[in-house]
């Protein structure tokens, strides 16, 4: 089983996120804000995951990037504090975060606004207790996975973006015979219908000062 950490040891964060390309970005919400508004909120979001993993200060935070470490937003998040940046790995979205486990680490990405430095620190908290910790999404995948160590059989054989992700997760950390944690359902911001919410929630990341 993985070892377990001790009570302050660091937790990693890997956040991994696109380019803030126009077209290339947050397609799903082009019908509703158009390619470059699209993109502007993915760079609001990023700008905000970081500043908040940062500021949550469990351990080293990495940005992990694509197609490459290149565009000017990433480096400007490196303002906000001590930001690694890295090209995530060819490979499907398991292949991608499964790259990012070295020790333990939690695993997010930008489009969940209600990650807070209070939830990214319960998380810790949770892996330093068990051999994993889950977020559950609403659409049925998750927000936040940690593992303490890598194993490819967490990530193998997941229909990613379907919601089907969460249960098949789960069904692959009880074949491995992990303990796990699950912290309270969040959403994300993919489909037009949560730009309602997100108004309601986050009005700045829609209409910044």
């Amino acid at each position: 089983m993985p070892q377990k950490p001790s009570e302050h040891s660091p937790i990693n964060i890997a956040i991994l996120s696109r380019a803030p390309v126009p077209g290339q970005t947050k397609t799903r919400l082009i019908p509703a804000l158009g390619p470059a508004g699209a993109a502007e909120l993915h760079r609001r979001l990023l700008h905000k995951t970081v500043r908040t993993a940062l500021a949550a200060d469990i351990g080293p935070v990495t940005l992990w990037c694509t197609p490459d470490t290149t565009h000017p937003e990433f480096a400007a998040c490196q303002q906000y504090g001590p930001l690694r940046l890295r090209s995530q790995v060819e490979g499907d979205l398991g292949q991608r975060m499964l790259a990012t486990i070295a020790s333990p680490t939690l695993i997010i990405g930008t489009d969940c606004p209600l990650l807070s430095v209070e939830t990214l620190a319960q998380a810790a908290t949770a892996l330093r207790d068990q051999d994993a910790v889950l977020i559950p999404a609403a659409d049925g995948g998750y927000v936040l996975i940690g593992l303490r160590q890598p194993n490819p059989a967490v990530f193998t054989n997941i229909a990613w973006g379907s919601a089907s992700v969460l249960d098949s997760t789960r069904q692959r950390l009880q074949q491995a015979g992990y303990s796990w944690a699950e912290l309270p359902t969040l959403w994300d911001v993919d489909q037009p219908a949560d730009l309602a919410r997100l108004a309601i929630t986050h009005p700045e990341l829609l209409n910044p000062p």
